[in-house]
């Protein structure tokens, strides 16, 4: 699957920067951005203090994310109603990873009382607040969204708290991963199912089930999400090399570790797979089925959601400050990452 790269470790020098690859463009697709998106970070400003309790100095890492603005690009079709919705789903998944990974709720207790809360919100009841985080925002899903739709949601959020539990039992093992077994552990963890499930939400459609269990449209799916994450990893990378991450958490150091390559090899060899996913996604969509001429237009409104997403996601990245940090603007202008020093463990 990984391209053929040149660059090797040595043992007689220690990086001390990388080049960002230009990941977006791949993508041939227009960026657009929803004019709610300011109106809808200053409401998750609110949900962070208001629904989610969050205080200084934790809340100022979340207000940073800039939500709004992420939701904006990858919903920019969406109105305020719905992207609020999809806004506070974005903020309590961050919120939810945060918590996990630092043993505040574990996965069984997201299972146990997140997706029963997700399943009836007005009538299921949790002292689990984690789950109480979330009885607005599904509510108002599920008064406003398609049967298939929902479901696949839920559903969705299912896989992902399993996924997780998965990984932190593999951390506690010191389970190591080779790259195949990385990129089926990764489509799990990186949780994207719910948020394509969004852009029906956002479309106001209801894909068929024949639609979804087509394995063209699956494999269509599952180019997209490993596009997402495998750019998440390029981004996450320095971050995640200075707190100490193990090697199979992250795309980059997966490739380092298992293919003996340095970062920026491991870098241009994970953009790589970025853009063979996207030729994976376009060669597939181009032997899609026909349903019909209705279905059709819906699945390919689905469709176009997807790249939306895949594009709006990267921009997001680059300027967000939780992923390329404070010298953002830098990075923007010579996409020249300078690699933060470790921390001790």
């Amino acid at each position: 699957m990984s391209p053929t790269v040149t660059h090797k470790t040595t043992p007689d020098s220690e990086p001390s920067q990388f080049t960002l690859p230009d990941l977006i463009s791949d993508l041939q697709h227009p960026l657009r951005k929803s004019p709610h998106s300011y109106t809808v970070t200053r409401a998750s400003t609110r949900w962070f203090t208001d629904v989610a309790k969050l205080e200084e100095p934790e809340i100022r890492g979340y207000i940073e994310m800039d939500s709004g603005t992420f939701v904006g690009l990858i919903y920019p079709d969406a109105d305020a109603f719905r992207l609020q919705v999809c806004a506070e789903s974005i903020n309590w998944a961050f919120v939810m990873d945060d918590w996990m990974e630092n043993g505040v709720v574990t996965p069984r207790e997201a299972l146990e009382c997140c997706i029963p809360t997700l399943r009836d919100p007005i009538n299921f009841e949790t002292d689990l607040f984690a789950a109480k985080m979330c009885k607005a925002l599904a509510k108002n899903f599920k008064e406003n969204v398609g049967p298939g739709c929902r479901e696949r949601y839920i559903h969705g959020k299912e896989l992902y708290f399993t996924a997780v539990a998965k990984q932190l039992e593999d951390r506690a093992k010191g389970t190591t991963y080779d790259l195949e077994s990385y990129i089926v552990q990764r489509r799990g963890i990186v949780g994207m199912k719910p948020y394509f499930a969004l852009i029906e939400f956002v479309n106001g459609i209801d894909l068929p089930d024949e639609v979804v269990s087509d394995p063209v449209f699956d494999a269509i799916d599952c180019a997209a999400t490993d596009h997402v994450a495998w750019a998440n990893d390029i981004f996450s990378y320095n971050k995640e090399q200075s707190t100490g991450g193990a090697p199979w958490e992250n795309l980059v150091a997966v490739l380092m570790h298992v293919q003996g390559l340095d970062v920026q090899g491991a870098i241009d060899c994970a953009a790589q797979m970025c853009k063979d996913a996207i030729q994976r996604f376009e060669s597939h969509r181009a032997i899609l089925p026909s349903w019909g001429k209705e279905v059709d237009r819906v699945v390919d409104i689905y469709l176009e959601g997807l790249k939306t997403w895949m594009l709006g996601s990267l921009y997001w990245h680059l300027g967000c400050v939780r992923y390329v940090g404070k010298d953002l603007h830098t990075i923007q202008r010579d996409g020249i990452v300078k690699l933060l020093p470790k921390r001790p463990l």
